[in-house]
Protein backbone atom coordinates (compact mmCIF):
# COMPACT_ATOMS: atom_id res chain seq x y z
CA UNK A 1 0.00 0.00 0.00
CA UNK A 2 1.68 3.00 -0.91
CA UNK A 3 1.94 5.86 1.43
CA UNK A 4 1.26 9.18 1.36
CA UNK A 5 3.03 11.51 -0.96
CA UNK A 6 6.53 12.69 -0.03
CA UNK A 7 6.83 16.62 0.23
CA UNK A 8 9.27 17.10 -2.49
CA UNK A 9 6.12 14.92 -4.98
CA UNK A 10 3.75 17.75 -3.53
CA UNK A 11 6.35 20.85 -3.79
CA UNK A 12 6.99 19.66 -7.79
CA UNK A 13 3.03 19.14 -8.20
CA UNK A 14 2.30 23.45 -8.15
CA UNK A 15 1.35 25.16 -11.52
CA UNK A 16 3.86 27.78 -12.27
CA UNK A 17 3.44 31.22 -11.01
CA UNK A 18 1.59 29.42 -7.81
CA UNK A 19 2.75 30.29 -4.25
CA UNK A 20 5.04 27.26 -2.83
CA UNK A 21 2.86 26.37 0.81
CA UNK A 22 5.14 26.44 3.97
CA UNK A 23 4.40 23.01 4.95
CA UNK A 24 5.63 21.40 2.40
CA UNK A 25 9.31 23.30 3.54
CA UNK A 26 9.59 23.08 7.42
CA UNK A 27 12.94 22.04 8.61
CA UNK A 28 14.15 22.65 12.28
CA UNK A 29 14.93 26.05 13.26
CA UNK A 30 18.54 25.82 14.41
CA UNK A 31 21.31 24.24 11.98
CA UNK A 32 25.11 23.84 13.25
CA UNK A 33 27.39 26.65 11.51
CA UNK A 34 30.17 24.62 12.08
CA UNK A 35 28.86 21.69 10.52
CA UNK A 36 29.65 20.43 7.44
CA UNK A 37 26.73 20.96 5.35
CA UNK A 38 28.03 20.07 1.83
CA UNK A 39 27.48 23.50 0.52
CA UNK A 40 28.49 24.65 -2.91
CA UNK A 41 29.87 28.33 -3.09
CA UNK A 42 31.92 30.40 -5.56
CA UNK A 43 36.29 30.54 -5.27
CA UNK A 44 35.47 34.40 -5.34
CA UNK A 45 32.33 36.91 -6.26
CA UNK A 46 33.42 36.91 -9.94
CA UNK A 47 32.58 33.60 -10.32
CA UNK A 48 29.50 33.01 -8.66
CA UNK A 49 26.33 32.53 -11.58
CA UNK A 50 24.35 35.78 -10.11
CA UNK A 51 22.72 35.49 -13.47
CA UNK A 52 20.91 32.31 -12.79
CA UNK A 53 19.43 34.18 -9.45
CA UNK A 54 18.29 37.09 -11.29
CA UNK A 55 17.72 36.70 -14.59
CA UNK A 56 16.11 40.02 -15.49
CA UNK A 57 19.85 41.77 -14.65
CA UNK A 58 21.80 39.34 -16.70
CA UNK A 59 23.97 40.90 -19.63
CA UNK A 60 25.43 38.39 -21.81
CA UNK A 61 28.15 40.59 -23.47
CA UNK A 62 30.34 43.48 -22.23
CA UNK A 63 28.12 46.51 -23.92
CA UNK A 64 25.36 45.44 -21.64
CA UNK A 65 27.48 46.07 -18.59
CA UNK A 66 27.59 49.52 -17.00
CA UNK A 67 30.89 51.43 -17.83
CA UNK A 68 31.75 52.13 -14.49
CA UNK A 69 31.85 48.07 -13.77
CA UNK A 70 34.79 47.02 -15.18
CA UNK A 71 34.88 44.44 -13.34
CA UNK A 72 32.38 42.24 -14.13
CA UNK A 73 33.20 42.88 -17.99
CA UNK A 74 36.63 40.99 -17.30
CA UNK A 75 35.07 38.22 -15.50
CA UNK A 76 32.96 37.74 -18.46
CA UNK A 77 35.42 36.76 -20.47
CA UNK A 78 37.21 34.89 -17.97
CA UNK A 79 34.63 32.38 -16.13
CA UNK A 80 32.20 32.65 -19.56
CA UNK A 81 28.47 32.99 -17.54
CA UNK A 82 26.63 36.13 -17.95
CA UNK A 83 27.35 38.91 -15.06
CA UNK A 84 24.34 41.32 -13.94
CA UNK A 85 24.05 45.02 -15.06
CA UNK A 86 24.43 45.58 -11.32
CA UNK A 87 25.42 44.36 -7.80
CA UNK A 88 23.66 43.08 -5.28
CA UNK A 89 23.66 45.80 -2.33
CA UNK A 90 21.37 44.48 0.10
CA UNK A 91 21.87 40.91 2.38
CA UNK A 92 19.42 39.52 4.73
CA UNK A 93 21.88 36.77 6.86
CA UNK A 94 19.85 33.88 7.55
CA UNK A 95 16.52 35.18 6.16
CA UNK A 96 14.13 32.36 7.19
CA UNK A 97 11.30 32.16 5.02
CA UNK A 98 12.28 35.89 3.50
CA UNK A 99 9.53 38.24 5.13
CA UNK A 100 12.05 40.69 5.03
CA UNK A 101 13.04 40.63 1.43
CA UNK A 102 9.63 39.78 -0.10
CA UNK A 103 8.50 43.37 1.93
CA UNK A 104 11.72 45.42 0.61
CA UNK A 105 11.62 44.34 -3.06
CA UNK A 106 8.58 45.86 -3.74
CA UNK A 107 9.46 48.54 -1.87
CA UNK A 108 12.27 49.14 -3.50
CA UNK A 109 12.66 47.71 -7.34
CA UNK A 110 15.74 49.29 -8.38
CA UNK A 111 17.81 47.81 -5.40
CA UNK A 112 18.88 43.99 -5.68
CA UNK A 113 18.25 42.29 -2.14
CA UNK A 114 19.57 38.56 -1.90
CA UNK A 115 18.64 36.36 1.04
CA UNK A 116 20.91 33.95 2.62
CA UNK A 117 19.89 30.69 4.53
CA UNK A 118 21.91 27.83 5.89
CA UNK A 119 18.74 25.66 5.70
CA UNK A 120 17.97 23.83 2.46
CA UNK A 121 14.04 23.48 2.34
CA UNK A 122 13.27 26.82 3.69
CA UNK A 123 15.84 27.89 0.99
CA UNK A 124 14.15 26.16 -1.84
CA UNK A 125 10.49 27.17 -0.21
CA UNK A 126 12.39 31.42 -0.61
CA UNK A 127 13.54 30.68 -4.09
CA UNK A 128 10.19 29.33 -5.31
CA UNK A 129 8.12 32.39 -3.99
CA UNK A 130 10.43 34.42 -5.72
CA UNK A 131 9.71 32.34 -8.99
CA UNK A 132 6.02 33.02 -8.27
CA UNK A 133 5.81 36.40 -7.28
CA UNK A 134 7.75 37.19 -10.72
CA UNK A 135 5.37 35.24 -12.77
CA UNK A 136 2.64 36.61 -10.72
CA UNK A 137 3.14 40.57 -11.09
CA UNK A 138 5.41 39.85 -14.48
CA UNK A 139 3.53 43.03 -15.71
CA UNK A 140 4.81 45.37 -13.42
CA UNK A 141 7.88 43.76 -13.18
CA UNK A 142 8.79 43.10 -9.61
CA UNK A 143 10.10 41.01 -7.32
CA UNK A 144 13.05 40.18 -10.39
CA UNK A 145 15.24 42.35 -7.84
CA UNK A 146 15.08 39.72 -4.93
CA UNK A 147 16.52 36.05 -4.10
CA UNK A 148 17.95 33.98 -2.07
CA UNK A 149 20.84 31.46 -1.96
CA UNK A 150 22.08 28.47 0.41
CA UNK A 151 25.36 29.50 2.36
CA UNK A 152 26.94 29.36 5.58
CA UNK A 153 27.96 33.23 5.90
CA UNK A 154 30.13 32.39 8.93
CA UNK A 155 32.49 30.79 7.03
CA UNK A 156 31.84 31.69 3.25
CA UNK A 157 30.75 35.37 3.25
CA UNK A 158 33.78 37.01 1.54
CA UNK A 159 33.34 34.00 -1.16
CA UNK A 160 30.02 36.26 -2.88
CA UNK A 161 30.78 39.37 -1.78
CA UNK A 162 33.71 42.32 -3.51
CA UNK A 163 34.92 44.68 -1.01
CA UNK A 164 32.90 47.65 -0.09
CA UNK A 165 29.64 46.58 -2.08
CA UNK A 166 27.04 46.09 0.09
CA UNK A 167 24.82 49.21 1.73
CA UNK A 168 22.79 46.88 3.80
CA UNK A 169 22.82 43.60 6.11
CA UNK A 170 20.23 42.89 8.43
CA UNK A 171 20.54 40.06 10.69
CA UNK A 172 16.94 39.30 12.12
CA UNK A 173 16.00 37.39 15.02
CA UNK A 174 19.54 35.65 14.64
CA UNK A 175 19.96 32.01 17.00
CA UNK A 176 20.52 33.79 20.54
CA UNK A 177 22.91 30.31 21.30
CA UNK A 178 21.93 30.82 25.13
CA UNK A 179 24.36 28.43 26.35
CA UNK A 180 27.95 30.32 26.75
CA UNK A 181 29.70 27.12 25.11
CA UNK A 182 27.87 27.71 22.17
CA UNK A 183 28.22 32.10 22.12
CA UNK A 184 31.17 31.35 19.60
CA UNK A 185 28.18 30.25 17.16
CA UNK A 186 26.17 33.51 17.47
CA UNK A 187 26.32 35.62 13.96
CA UNK A 188 28.01 38.56 15.71
CA UNK A 189 31.34 38.21 16.80
CA UNK A 190 34.65 40.43 16.30
CA UNK A 191 35.66 38.27 13.72
CA UNK A 192 32.63 38.03 11.90
CA UNK A 193 32.22 41.70 12.21
CA UNK A 194 35.53 42.61 10.35
CA UNK A 195 33.94 40.32 7.57
CA UNK A 196 31.08 42.53 7.72
CA UNK A 197 33.20 45.70 7.47
CA UNK A 198 34.88 44.26 4.40
CA UNK A 199 31.93 43.94 2.40
CA UNK A 200 29.82 47.03 3.39
CA UNK A 201 30.82 50.90 1.85
CA UNK A 202 31.50 53.34 3.85
CA UNK A 203 28.65 54.57 5.31
CA UNK A 204 26.82 51.18 4.85
CA UNK A 205 24.63 49.78 7.72
CA UNK A 206 24.31 46.98 9.73
CA UNK A 207 20.51 46.27 11.31
CA UNK A 208 19.71 43.84 14.11
CA UNK A 209 17.37 43.09 15.87
CA UNK A 210 16.42 40.11 18.34
CA UNK A 211 13.81 40.07 21.18
CA UNK A 212 16.42 38.33 23.34
CA UNK A 213 17.79 41.26 25.37
CA UNK A 214 20.57 39.20 25.86
CA UNK A 215 21.64 38.68 22.29
CA UNK A 216 20.57 42.47 21.95
CA UNK A 217 23.52 43.63 24.62
CA UNK A 218 25.67 40.79 22.73
CA UNK A 219 25.52 42.82 19.18
CA UNK A 220 25.74 45.83 20.63
CA UNK A 221 28.32 45.44 22.16
CA UNK A 222 30.62 43.76 19.97
CA UNK A 223 29.71 46.56 17.12
CA UNK A 224 30.44 49.51 19.54
CA UNK A 225 34.27 48.22 19.79
CA UNK A 226 34.65 47.34 16.50
CA UNK A 227 36.67 50.33 15.08
CA UNK A 228 35.00 49.96 11.88
CA UNK A 229 31.04 50.83 13.11
CA UNK A 230 29.34 53.32 14.47
CA UNK A 231 26.25 53.25 16.63
CA UNK A 232 23.18 55.02 14.59
CA UNK A 233 21.24 57.45 16.48
CA UNK A 234 17.18 56.30 17.36
CA UNK A 235 16.34 60.09 15.58
CA UNK A 236 17.77 59.10 12.47
CA UNK A 237 16.27 56.15 12.28
CA UNK A 238 12.62 57.74 12.45
CA UNK A 239 12.14 57.90 8.94
CA UNK A 240 14.22 54.75 7.99
CA UNK A 241 11.66 52.02 6.37
CA UNK A 242 13.90 49.29 6.84
CA UNK A 243 13.47 49.35 10.38
CA UNK A 244 9.91 49.21 10.53
CA UNK A 245 9.92 46.63 7.89
CA UNK A 246 12.45 44.54 9.88
CA UNK A 247 10.33 44.96 12.72
CA UNK A 248 6.73 43.95 11.17
CA UNK A 249 7.13 42.24 8.19
CA UNK A 250 9.75 39.05 9.41
CA UNK A 251 8.21 35.65 10.47
CA UNK A 252 9.49 36.00 14.14
CA UNK A 253 8.47 39.97 14.15
CA UNK A 254 5.04 38.99 13.92
CA UNK A 255 5.39 36.15 16.10
CA UNK A 256 6.80 38.41 19.00
CA UNK A 257 4.40 40.92 18.66
CA UNK A 258 1.28 38.15 18.95
CA UNK A 259 3.23 37.24 21.84
CA UNK A 260 3.52 40.49 23.09
CA UNK A 261 7.33 40.37 23.43
CA UNK A 262 9.81 43.11 23.13
CA UNK A 263 11.84 43.71 19.83
CA UNK A 264 15.69 45.30 19.92
CA UNK A 265 17.05 46.91 17.60
CA UNK A 266 20.43 48.42 16.99
CA UNK A 267 21.79 49.83 13.51
CA UNK A 268 25.56 50.61 13.47
CA UNK A 269 27.24 52.42 10.12
CA UNK A 270 30.48 51.77 8.62
CA UNK A 271 32.68 54.33 9.05
CA UNK A 272 35.62 55.01 6.42
CA UNK A 273 38.62 53.08 6.67
CA UNK A 274 41.74 55.92 8.15
CA UNK A 275 44.07 56.45 5.45
CA UNK A 276 47.26 54.66 4.98
CA UNK A 277 50.01 56.40 6.61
Amino acid sequence: MAGPPKKRQKRDEKEEGQMPQKKFYRQRAHANPFSDHDLTYPECPAAMDWAERFPAYAATTPAGIRQDNLIAKEDLVKYGHPKLTQQVEFADIGCGYGGLLFALAPKLPQTMILGLEIRTSVTDFVQEKAKALRVQHASEGLYQNVSCIRANTMKFLPNFFNKAQLSKIFLCFPDPHFKTRKHKARIVSTTLNSEYAFVLKPGGMVYTITDVEDLHMWMAGHFDAHPSFERVLEAELADDECVEVMQTETEEGKKVERNGGQKHVAVFRRLADPPWP
